[in-house]
This record gives C-alpha cells, structure tokens and sequence, in this order.
C-alpha cells in the first residue's frame, strides 16, 4: 500500500514538474511532508523537486542537478541565480548554503555575474558549509562540516574544510560499487 501510495504522489505531484525525480528512493514520511509543504501550504511552491519546508531554494531554473534533490535536508539555502551544477551522486546535509551570486561591492542593489558553481560527482557537503560563488569541486570532494569554500579546488579525491576551506587530507578514489 506504501508504495502505490509513493507512485501516486510521486508521479502526480512531483514526476510530471521534473521527469528526472526518482520519488521511489525518496523517503515515504518525507515525501508526504515535502508534497504537504509545497503543493498544500505553498512553501516552495515553484520549485518542482521535494525540498525541506525549512529550505529555501532560489533561482531553480538555473539548477542542473544530478540523482540527489538540493535543499531536500533541514535548513539549506540554496540560490541558483547564477548557476549551479550537480552532478550525480552529490549529497548535501543539513543547514547548507551554496550561494551562486554576490552583491556589487558599489552598489548593493546589483548582482555580479560570474560562473557558475560546479560540484563533482560523488561528493559530499556536510553539515552547515557555505559555498561561495565561482566555486568549482573536483570529483569525490568532501567539505568538512562548518567549511566555507570561497575558491576552487579542481582536483578531486579531497577533504577540505576551514574557513577560507583549505584541503586537509587527500582522499583514495570513491568506491564507484557503492553506487
């Protein structure tokens, strides 16, 4: 009964905004307060994906996401004005930020345009990490929680964290049987 509830709701209320959701891996409870939050109170409304009703998601059009949904966690802001790329397997935790457009350091009513903020496949976002935009992340990053990346680090296979981020550990190749 669970799952022909999932696919109801999944289908018809998320599927048909953005065909690549898959709401059979999403979590059943969250899903019901996600589609309660959205389609019935309104909170996120226009964003297509589940998202957390704590969540803010800005800008969703210029979001190009892989197989996870940004801002599904408790607490993200995430504004995509700019651009931002997720590859596949990119997980993000709770209370993140990934800002991909800064003010005009002269007049505060204007955005500055830059590119786009890229994050690699297999990578993980923890807990609390704020992403500046331009940033790009190599493949298998991880960001330690509380991070504050405001430059690139295209290598791959890293941990970083700090404020300015800096790279901690170098990391083996991500264990492509787990996915």
């Amino acid at each position: 009964m669970k799952r022909f509830l999932i696919s109801i709701f999944g289908f018809l209320f998320f599927r048909w905004a953005y065909p690549g959701f898959d709401y059979h891996s999403f979590p059943f409870r969250l899903l019901m307060k996600c589609f309660l939050a959205q389609k019935v109170m309104r909170i996120n409304s226009h964003v297509p994906w589940p998202v957390h009703w704590t969540s803010e998601v800005k800008g969703f059009e210029k979001i190009q996401r892989g197989t996870e949904t940004p801002g599904s966690t408790l607490g993200c802001y995430i504004d995509g004005r700019n651009g931002i790329i997720i590859e596949e397997n990119v997980w993000i935790g709770p209370r993140v930020s990934i800002i991909s457009m800064n003010h005009d350091l002269f007049d505060y009513n204007l955005y500055l345009n830059t590119n786009p903020i890229r994050i690699g496949r297999n990578s993980l976002i923890l807990t609390s990490s704020i992403i500046l935009p331009g940033v790009e992340l190599g493949s298998h990053t991880v960001v330690a929680a509380g991070a504050v990346v405001t430059k690139s680090f295209h290598e791959g296979n890293l941990l970083i964290g700090g404020n300015p981020a800096v790279v901690i550990k170098k990391l083996d190749d991500y264990n492509q049987s787990a996915v």
